[in-house]
């Protein structure tokens, strides 16, 4: 279908992009009721988002910690003293979507600035369309993705810095190194899917760094919904580590099988990305006491960051209302912290062009919600930071233990500590 010529009003393109895709959203201004003065036409800044289908869950968390920024820098006096706006397309949780997506917000809305997309696997397919242009974008959650373009113009809002996807095993493996007795044995468990996969390989280098005994290494369909088999089999192998990597609804059938078959090694967790989500967090309460999990922001953390608990209050309102992840830990502060980001580079230069937007990213320090970083050589956080945190004394459906991190203390690493690991896993899930 033809785009209909672009108008100049905001409702005007809101028109056209639901014709050409049905998946548009312009995100209201945010700036009409603010005292501040501003002038001038919008910055738009323009991106993807899986606002529904299978992905819409942290989308929908991007989603609203963008539009906080939003109006945080609005009532500002905005952008280059310039109002911002959101201009956001539905890629519908679709891949094959998001390449047209961002060549209509280049060609067709040209929008100022790019962000997005989430995700690793959404981000590749944009990967040609922002080289081809020449545009600038910070990602979200993306890992790996510039390591064979090595484009000077991206960026990644994800805190795994140059261990890319290793860094969901190495901090694991380097605590259970340190216990004492010494664990010896490993079984890992892997969903049959890209994410689970790629940490799977950064574990089997751990293992095999620290010397542990690999005696169970297995995948599963990620169609699987009885993870009894799994874990009856793991059981046979009595490993000291179990090592999972899973998603969120695989993550509730592995732990309500290892719970119920009696599963008991010294330390089991790894990358669950389920134990990211609050609701699933909250459901699972006591059984899920032990675990490790591997964080890029948690919650035990906010009180030392500026501006991140203030930020986290604000998110926590307006996801009652949106009815969405009530916490949103693992993607919220991240995608604020990209307008902040924006936001310095912007006033730094005193412009918009990408070039110099880009150039001065590559050089600065930034202080924002999810903490002070700079970015490497592709755009990835110079230096990695994962907290492993472990679930402790969890009491059935409360929200609060999760917000305020008392039920899962940063465990590893030694410098950022704000609980004790409880070892061996037995103990821990017997509290």
């Amino acid at each position: 279908m033809k785009d209909t010529k672009e108008e100049g009003t905001i409702m005007a393109h809101c028109r056209n992009a639901l014709r050409t895709l049905g998946v548009a959203l312009i995100v209201g201004l945010g700036f009409f009721s603010e005292a501040v003065a501003q002038s001038g036409d919008p910055v738009r800044i323009g991106m993807s988002l899986a606002l529904t289908g299978a992905g819409a869950s942290p989308a929908k968390v991007i989603n609203t910690a963008l539009e906080i920024w939003r109006d945080d820098i609005n009532g500002k006096g905005g952008l280059l003293g310039r109002p911002v706006e959101l201009v956001i397309y539905d890629d519908q949780s679709s891949s094959a979507n998001v390449p047209n997506i961002y060549t209509k917000l280049i060609t067709v809305d040209k929008v100022d600035l790019l962000l997005g997309p989430y995700g690793t696997n959404f981000v590749a397919p944009a990967m040609p369309t922002l080289i081809n242009n020449q545009k600038m974008t910070i990602t979200f959650t993306a890992i790996g993705i510039n390591d064979n373009y090595h484009y000077p113009k991206y960026f990644s809002m994800v805190s795994t810095g140059p261990e890319g996807i290793n860094s969901f095993s190495i901090g694991f493996f380097d605590m259970a190194a340190a216990q004492q007795p010494k664990p010896r044995t490993t079984a890992i468990i892997a969903a049959d899917a890209e994410f689970a996969q790629s940490a799977a390989d950064g574990a089997r280098s751990q293992i095999k760094k620290h010397g542990f005994n690999l005696v169970y290494d297995q995948s599963y369909p990620p169609s699987t919904t009885d993870f009894a088999p799994v874990i009856r089999a793991v059981e046979a192998t009595n490993p000291d580590i179990v090592y999972i990597g899973a998603y969120p609804p695989d993550n509730v059938g592995i732990i309500r099988a290892a719970n119920e078959i009696g599963l008991r090694p010294k330390i089991m967790g790894g990358a669950m990305i389920g134990m990211l989500v609050t609701p699933i967090k909250v459901q699972l309460g006591p059984i899920a006491n032990g675990l490790i999990t591997g964080e890029n922001f948690a919650a035990a953390s906010a009180g030392q960051i500026a501006g991140a608990a203030d930020f986290l209050k604000r998110y926590g309102k307006r996801a009652v209302v949106a009815k969405i992840d009530p916490l949103g830990f693992a993607w919220g502060p991240f995608a604020y912290s990209a307008g902040q980001v924006l936001e310095q580079a912007a006033s730094a230069i005193k412009s918009l062009d990408q070039d110099r937007l880009a150039e001065y990213m590559h050089r600065a320090s930034f202080k924002t919600v999810s903490g002070d970083f700079s970015f490497g050589k592709d755009g990835e956080w110079s230096t990695s930071r994962m907290f492993w945190t472990q679930v402790q004394n969890a009491q059935p459906n409360n929200l609060e233990q999760f917000r305020d991190g008392s039920a899962q203390p940063i465990v590893w690493p030694l410098e950022a500590k704000t609980g004790t690991l409880i070892y061996p896993y037995e103990k821990a899930r017997l509290k």
